[in-house]
């Protein structure tokens, strides 16, 4: 019917039209065609005549002087990861846990259980291992310079000691060091296996190990991203399919925090990092769909995505790059970098009961980085 209706009226215009060709009245009006001007060359007038529209942003070559440049990377920034013979260490702080001389709600106690933090001998994994030790959790740090984790789980187990003293032998926590390459599978699973035999069980698992590299996109080593992302996203991977097939075989709920960056939700300035970012952006999403694909276990995973933080390596990096340090700052808004303590509290709290209904979530701890 709508067809046939469409038709008539077509038909009928057709008729009209072809009548009126025919037979023109001598008075029809006639309107003239559109005179507008084309809106192009309104807006170029426009720029010309607005300084904020006028402004560019394409700098000259081989310079960032010019609008826009505190919004780019600068290809000249690179920086490599050091191998472990150059690597600073990183020191054993003061805890300020072990035995409980505040109230506090007991729900962050992570007394009775067993965690397992990848990247654990230095930097932010040996701090966050620092806090989940004073919580009360016993410790497993995976690292793949297991010289090094020998020695930093010894330094934990002292440090403890000192900051409650008069404690018996077995009320010290149980501090161990095993290795682990965690891009290999192989590996991760002699790993996870280990940390069991030694422990009897895994209940939680920060995945720390992960490194970041600054090289313009065009001129990255292509063997290097492969380590980078075979590093921090399949060793995230590994470990948290890993661990979670623990917990699944031995019907027990648990916890996992993967370590992010806010580098998976913005683009660093000025150094490049391109790979970097993109696989922090991978942790947080893993994260989040892990955490729905296990639910119904009753197994937890949420991500902690810190900002710019004062590792001894970093210390490294702005001391023989000093004009980083003021550039990184005057993008913070809190005005100052953080430092590895500051993540104690974020990764005690989502590992433990304190969080037991947030799953999925990004943490970013970051000063506010992300938020301008």
């Amino acid at each position: 019917m709508f067809k046939s209706v469409v038709a008539r009226q077509a038909a009928k215009a057709v008729s009209q039209s072809s009548a009126s060709t025919a037979r023109p009245a001598l008075n029809t009006f006639f309107r003239s065609l559109s005179s507008t001007a084309s809106r192009a060359n309104n807006d170029n007038e426009k720029v010309k005549k607005d300084p904020f529209l006028s402004a560019t942003t394409k700098a000259p070559d081989d310079t960032l002087e010019t609008e826009g440049r505190f919004a780019r990377t600068d290809e000249r920034v690179k920086i490599e990861y050091p191998d472990d013979s150059h690597m600073p260490r990183s020191p054993i702080v003061q805890g300020r846990g072990g035995m409980h001389f505040k109230r506090t709600l007991a729900q962050f106690s992570l007394e009775n259980r067993v965690t397992l933090v990848t990247g654990g001998a230095r930097g932010l994994g040996l701090a966050m291992a620092q806090g989940i030790v004073a919580s009360g959790s016993d410790l497993a740090i995976v690292d793949l310079n297991k010289e090094e984790a020998q020695e930093q789980a010894q330094g934990l187990v002292e440090q403890f000691r000192k900051e409650n003293p008069g404690l018996e032998p077995d009320q010290l926590p149980s501090v161990t060091a095993h290795y682990a390459d965690v891009s290999n599978p192989q590996s991760v699973s002699a790993a996870i296996e280990e940390v069991i035999a030694k422990h009897g069980q895994i209940d939680h698992l920060v995945t720390s190990a992960g490194f970041a590299e600054n090289f313009d996109a065009i001129s990255y080593p292509y063997d290097r991203i492969k380590k980078l992302w075979g590093v921090n996203v399949d060793g995230t991977y590994l470990f948290a399919t890993g661990v979670a097939k623990h917990l699944m075989e031995r019907n027990a709920s648990g916890s996992m925090v993967m370590i992010g960056s806010m580098s998976g939700a913005i683009v660093n300035i000025p150094q490049p990092q391109s790979p970097y970012n993109a696989s922090k952006a991978a942790i947080r999403q893993l994260a989040a769909s892990l955490a729905v694909e296990w639910a119904c276990y009753d197994i937890r995973v949420n991500c902690i995505s810190p900002g710019y933080m004062l590792t001894a390596l970093t210390r490294k990096i702005l001391d023989e790059n000093p004009e980083l340090r003021d550039k990184w700052i005057s993008l913070i808004p809190t005005g100052k970098m953080g430092t590895p303590e500051d993540l104690m509290g974020a990764v005690t709290f989502l590992l433990s009961d304190a969080s037991r209904y947030v799953t999925g979530t990004d943490l970013r701890v970051d000063g506010g980085y992300t938020l301008t």
